[in-house]
This record gives C-alpha cells, sequence and structure tokens, in this order.
C-alpha cells in the first residue's frame, strides 16, 4: 500500500540562529533553549531524548528516553545496565542525543561517550521514583524474551507483596549514565527550508568551536 506524504508541509518562521548572539558555550545555549521550552509550553515531555547506541549485533538503534539531569557535565538518564542498550554502551559508549521540539521548530544533537554516574547519585534518583516504578524497575528483565505479559504482571504482583512494609533499594543493575558531549548541533526552523544549523565541536583543549552548516 502506497501513501503520498507529499502534502505534509509546514512553513518554519518562528525563530533564528544567528553566530554574533550565541553562547560559547553550547551548555549554555541548550539550558537557553529548555528553559524557552518549559516558558512556551505545548509539549507533554519536554525532556524526551532519541538515544541511538551502537547493538551488539553492529547495528544502530534508537529509541526514546527521558533525560532527568542536565549539568554541568553533560546529560544524566537512568536505566538497566543490563537492557540491550546498557550492554551496547558496555562495548562501545558512544552514543548520540536527539531532542526533537517541533511546538519550537528546533532540534538539538548531541554526540558524545556515556559512563555510569556514582552509585550514589543513582541511589539518589531512584530513592525519589515513586514505589510502582521502583517495583517495576525489579521486575523488568529489561529487554528480555518474555512468555507473555501475564509473566511480567505476576512477577509484579509477588513484588508488591514482599515490599507491603518495606522499603525498595536500587538494585545493582539499574543505575544512571551520564552523556559527555562533544558535538552538539542545533537546529532552527526557517522559511524555504533554509533552516539554521550550528554546531559546535569540542577541541583538546576544552574549548569548543562554533560553525554553520548547510540546511
Amino acid at each position: 500500500m502506497k501513501k503520498d506524504l507529499g502534502s505534509y508541509r509546514k512553513s518554519y518562521d518562528k525563530d533564528g540562529l544567528t553566530e554574533t548572539a550565541l553562547p560559547a558555550n553550547p551548555k549554555d545555549l541548550f539550558q537557553r533553549w529548555f528553559q524557552e521550552l518549559e516558558t512556551f509550553g505545548g509539549l507533554e515531555e519536554p525532556n524526551a531524548m532519541t538515544i541511538a547506541t551502537i547493538g551488539l549485533d553492529g547495528f544502530p538503534k534508537s529509541r526514546v528516553v527521558l533525560m532527568k539531569f542536565i549539568t554541568e557535565e553533560g546529560f544524566i538518564f537512568f536505566t538497566n545496565y543490563n537492557s540491550e542498550k546498557g550492554q551496547a554502551l558496555a562495548a562501545d559508549p558512544r552514543i548520540c542525543l536527539s531532542f526533537y521540539w517541533p511546538n519550537m521548530e528546533r532540534q538539538v544533537i548531541v554526540k558524545g561517550k556515556a559512563e555510569k554516574v556514582p552509585p550514589a547519585l543513582s541511589d539518589e534518583y531512584f530513592a525519589s521514583r515513586p514505589k510502582g516504578s521502583k517495583l517495576g524497575a525489579l521486575a523488568s528483565d529489561q529487554s528480555r524474551v518474555l512468555a507473555s505479559r501475564a509473566v511480567l504482571e505476576e512477577k509484579l504482583k509477588n513484588l508488591e507483596e514482599l515490599y507491603k512494609d518495606k522499603p525498595v533499594d536500587r538494585p545493582e543493575h539499574w543505575g544512571g549514565y551520564l552523556v559527555r558531549p562533544n558535538s552538539m548541533e542545533f537546529w532552527q526552523g526557517r522559511p524555504n527550508r533554509l533552516h539554521d544549523r550550528i554546531r559546535y565541536v569540542l577541541h583538546n583543549d576544552g574549548k569548543w568551536n562554533m560553525e554553520r552548516l548547510a540546511p
């Protein structure tokens, strides 16, 4: 079945990127954009990002996860270390993050390397989660084949009974990753598909070089 999507068009005209108005550090621009996004509203999960890794099978794979912290060092998300993405990062820490904010006509693409955060930070964040989410982390052998949905629900039911009157500690196989960026590209929609693309690249001296890319 063929479906023509050629008529799906829109004009991008909300903003622009001018080098003279941009900060030297791309993390400052990201913080500014994220704050503007929160102020503008209209997006249910602005911290949602697509992460891409190189799998053990040699194929790239992308999936949507939620960013939980923005720091001076980079971007932090949490997951099961034994999951498919966790195994991929253990073998090859290179990672790409992609943020898409259609209500602002903006994208940000981050390339870098991922490393596990200190256990204390993972403990702190895990403790802040609702109990149901904590039990879900225990119940799910993430990325493993399941015989049925019923198996998962039965496991959760048993855990709910087991932890009915006691706290749920973070399992060792669950925690955070810090993505340290070495490249950050900012995309701003513009009319006639002449979009603005500004890329920052980190040099060995710790300084960022800014360059404009053709749309």
